[in-house]
């Protein structure tokens, strides 16, 4: 089972930057996808930016032009480069991967995620 590991979050003033990063970790054959989503309390997770294989990359629209989503094939990582942050920023960011992996000598398809980290903008 393809297992994902994040690091990075924190406190950080209005303004300021953070840098995420998820590693995975498993029988892994290919990484199709990997990106971040959030959810703030009381809301509904959303997407914050995903990266395919090919390096072609999707931003939430809140996020354009502050975040900048990377990745590293060959070691199965994906970070998140994290500037300008506003207090709407606050929320707990979940790595994500779509991929496939061997399991049992059979192929098959994987859709892990994170435990999540927690990032909050405050003063």
């Amino acid at each position: 089972q393809v297992q994902l590991a994040e690091s990075g979050g924190g406190l950080v003033q209005p303004g300021g930057s953070l840098r995420l990063s998820c590693a995975a970790s498993g029988s892994i054959l290919s990484i199709s996808f990997m990106g971040w989503y959030r959810q703030a309390p009381g809301k509904q997770r959303e997407l914050v930016a995903v990266i395919m294989n090919g390096g072609r990359t999707n931003y939430g629209e809140s996020v354009k032009g502050r975040f900048t989503i990377s990745r590293d094939n060959a070691k199965n990582t994906v970070s998140l480069q994290m500037n300008s942050l506003k207090p709407e920023d606050t929320a707990v960011y979940y790595c994500n991967a779509i991929g496939s992996e061997m399991a049992v000598a059979i192929a098959r398809n994987f859709n892990s995620w994170g435990q999540g980290t927690q990032v909050t903008v405050s003063s």
